[in-house]
């Protein structure tokens, strides 16, 4: 299995579960609060990943073959390494709605 399709896999089962999550908020303004802080944490990962995977790579301390890669790359890093942040930034919020009574009204910790 490519590291693409790995990727395009994990993300694609991140998405479902912060879907499903999201779709149990009681209200549309908590729905759009939601999707607003998955964005904000998405960018703040993929920009912290950008960062210190190319700072990992030019000390050496990892390197990619070619053959499992799509050859695409920010810098130094493959395009494939940015499917990890996006793929938490949703299916951590996502499964936390689905496995907590949170979005159907209970404790809110405000």
């Amino acid at each position: 299995m490519t590291y693409s399709a790995l990727a395009g896999v994990l993300v694609a089962v991140a998405a479902v579960a912060d879907i499903l999550g999201a779709r149990r908020l009681p209200t549309r303004d908590e729905r759009r609060r939601h999707w607003a802080a998955v964005g904000i944490a998405g960018v703040i990962l993929v920009l912290l990943t950008a960062v210190f995977d190319n700072l990992m790579i030019v000390g050496d301390l990892y390197t990619y073959g070619t053959e499992g890669t799509s050859g695409v790359k920010i810098w130094l890093a493959p395009i494939e390494d940015f499917a990890y942040p996006i793929a938490c930034a949703l299916g951590v919020p996502g499964v936390w709605l689905l496995t907590t009574d949170r979005a159907r009204g209970g404790a809110r910790g405000r």
